[in-house]
């Protein structure tokens, strides 16, 4: 390989990621980053679950009018 092709974008992208999958801080900061990666994305998507399940509940409690009709008449009812 001649210096020339040293110097093409691609050649220089390679051998820089190249370098870095080799040296092992960048490594361990790429398996740590995997990990707190995936830890964010399971808590999240827990939260997503927790929030659709609530609107859920909530939708079905909305549905039943009739679960809230004896508590009016019995307010509206006089004593």
């Amino acid at each position: 390989m001649a210096l020339e092709d040293y110097l093409e974008p691609e050649v220089a992208i390679a051998v820089a990621v190249t370098a870095a999958v080799s040296s092992p801080p960048v490594r361990k900061a790429i398996r740590k980053g995997a990990v707190y990666g995936l830890a964010g994305l399971l808590i999240a998507r827990d939260k997503v679950m927790a929030v659709a399940s609530e609107a859920k509940q909530g939708i079905k409690g909305a549905q039943k009018p009739e679960a809230a009709a004896p508590a009016d008449t019995e307010a509206a009812a006089p004593s």
